[in-house]
């Protein structure tokens, strides 16, 4: 349940890190009130028609259950993100302005009130499940305290982020704008928040430290024999203290906790308990903590590596571009949510298989230090048989993060008997984390290797050019943008289009001086022979000169009074130009000496 959830926080905060907030919504704050509040209506209504008496009775159908009306408050999320731009709201909370991150946590919020709404109608269909019953407050409560955790690292280090980047110490401003400085800043942070976050945890779970006692003086005895290192042995209320379950937290012994359930220590016999504590010390004996967290950095970089080839092929698309004119979507925000499709997918391909591979195998290798710890797999696997008995049942259980309980005990059962089978599984995981290295290392070379202005050239023009034709379907009126494509493609070295762009301005605003010129500089110096024309550049030239007699435009004037056979006129403006811009007087020195020359063909 628990990795579950971390796989949808990664979505939910995916989304809302991903868009973009909108200048204004494109519906009206009442219409997209009256849209949400249905929105609502209906996913309430699926939640308590999903949780309607006698359709839910067994653990595999509550879960199946719970995973699909999670995945439809994911879908209602990204409606009231993407369709109803809830964002734009959530933008205007206190202070959200200066930290975006406020924005983004209202987002995830309000992705828990669409969970506590599931949470409180599930209530009865979990007791029956499960043999359990809760009261409705102590049900949501206890979920939310589980799982609010999940997006405390994400919500402290964007914080910090913001804080950081509104810092007017020059010192701070240098070493963020470096290649490396960011990077570099957040790999710090993210590693002292995985040190001490497990403090914060313990604290918001109201996990109290075990009282001295037989039971505490046996689990120091066995840590000690293990040569375990803790700063406590805590109590974890989880559900009332009745959820049969045992944790280890913390990458050091300051902050390294040991958890366990009061109904673990009830269910259990001594000797099990041992067996527990020995799996947990496993983890730590194998590194998977810090393993852990270094698959999270390796998402990182996968992204990274992902995000700019993608980019490039979107840009270069001419079926993007057609797409955006058929559907007349903005640009922007096509290439936004086009853009995360891969990201979204690589997050879901490499967390719940990539990550999810070695989360199950390094269980099955903390399971194995019952060898090492106690040389017998039997209290492990009553242990094990007693868990999925008292749970309701669930032996058979599928999961994505870990084997089941029947596969863990069948294995356990053939080690006892093979030891060579745990040496192989050691080799499987160790073959597995060098094939993982191997390709962050590479995706590392590819990332340092990658060109810096990739994005730049034919891409950033092909990008600005739908643009500006989305603009011009939105404001044809407005002649600057037709300048500006005009002027793009004029850059491109489209003269044809150019021109179209040209004439369409001045139709629109035939006293533009910066239009008259620049269209007379393309009719002037283009490479398309086909394209020039000096007789008509000459009366826009004057014309703009008239108007507005800015050196670079009497330098345009003078450029056609040359191609149209008046080199003295051409001379005269070229002078008039340098008094007019004398900042820019070696400039204008030169163009004096090439209107000396022979005249343009």
């Amino acid at each position: 349940m628990f990795y579950n959830y971390l796989i949808y926080l990664l979505v939910v905060i995916f989304v809302l890190t991903t868009n973009s907030v909108p200048e204004a919504p494109p519906l009206a704050a009442r219409t997209a009130l009256l849209l949400f509040a249905l929105k609502g209506l209906l996913y309430l209504q699926a939640v308590r028609h999903a949780h309607r008496p006698r359709r839910v009775t067994r653990p595999p159908q509550y879960f199946a259950v719970e995973q699909r009306l999670a995945i439809l408050a994911i879908a209602s999320l990204a409606a009231d993100v993407y369709l109803l731009d809830c964002q734009y709201y959530l933008a205007k909370l206190p202070l959200a302005a200066r930290l975006p991150t406020l924005a983004n946590a209202g987002g995830v919020l309000l992705f828990f009130g669409y969970l506590a709404v599931m949470w409180g109608a599930a209530r009865k269909s979990y007791a029956t499940a499960f043999g359990r019953g809760y009261s409705a407050s102590t049900f949501i409560v206890s979920n939310l305290k589980a799982n609010l955790p999940l997006i405390l690292p994400w919500l402290i280090l964007s914080l910090l982020a913001d804080l950081l980047e509104k810092s007017s110490l020059p010192a701070v401003r240098h070493f963020l704008a470096s290649p490396w400085g960011e990077p570099a800043l957040f790999l710090s942070l993210f590693v002292v928040l995985a040190l001490v976050l497990p403090a914060l945890v313990t604290r918001l779970w109201g996990c109290t430290s075990m009282p001295p006692g037989p039971m505490r003086e046996r689990i120091e005895a066995f840590c000690r024999s293990q040569q375990l290192a803790y700063a406590d042995i805590l109590l974890w209320p989880l559900f009332e203290g009745r959820m049969l379950t045992a944790g280890v937290m913390g990458l050091t012994r300051r902050f390294r906790y040991l958890l366990l359930t009061p109904g673990l220590l009830q269910a259990t016999t001594p000797e099990e308990i041992d067996a527990v504590l020995a799996h947990e010390i496993g983890h730590v004996k194998r590194h998977h903590l810090q393993l852990y967290i270094f698959f999270f950095m390796g998402f990182l970089v996968f992204a990274e590596l992902t995000t700019y080839p993608t980019l490039y092929l979107l840009l270069n698309s001419d079926t993007f571009y057609h797409l955006l004119r058929f559907f007349n979507r903005d640009p922007a925000h096509a290439l936004n949510y086009v853009s995360v499709v891969p990201m979204f997918v690589l997050m879901i391909v490499y967390f719940r298989f990539v990550f999810g591979f070695f989360m199950r195998n390094f269980e099955r290798q903390a399971d194995l230090h019952i060898f090492t710890a106690m040389r017998d797999s039997r209290p492990l696997v009553q242990v094990l048989e007693k868990i999925a008995w008292l749970s309701g049942n669930i032996r058979d259980l599928p999961s994505w993060h870990h084997f089941g309980i029947g596969e863990r005990v069948e294995f356990l059962t053939r080690c006892q008997h093979d030891p060579r089978l745990a040496q192989r599984h050691d080799r499987k995981v160790r073959g597995a984390l060098a094939l993982f290295l191997l390709a962050l290392a590479a995706g590392g070379v590819m990332i340092w290797k990658m060109p810096a202005d990739l994005l730049d050239g034919a891409p950033r023009e092909k990008f600005a050019q739908a643009v500006l034709e989305q603009k011009i379907r939105q404001e044809p009126g407005k002649y600057l943008w037709y300048q500006m494509l005009g002027d793009l493609q004029q850059e491109r070295r489209r003269y044809p289009e150019a021109v179209a762009a040209y004439q369409h301005a001045l139709a629109l605003a035939p006293d533009d001086a910066e239009l008259l010129n620049n269209f007379a500089w393309l009719l002037l110096t283009a490479e398309d022979l086909s394209v020039r024309d000096p007789a008509r550049a000459l009366p826009m030239a004057e014309k703009a000169a008239g108007l507005a007699p800015a050196g670079y435009i009497l330098d345009t004037l003078a450029h056609a009074y040359r191609a149209t056979g008046d080199p003295e006129r051409a001379l005269a403006t070229e002078l008039r130009a340098l008094a007019n811009d004398p900042a820019n007087a070696d400039f204008y020195r030169g163009q004096i000496e090439q209107l000396r020359g022979p005249p343009e063909k």
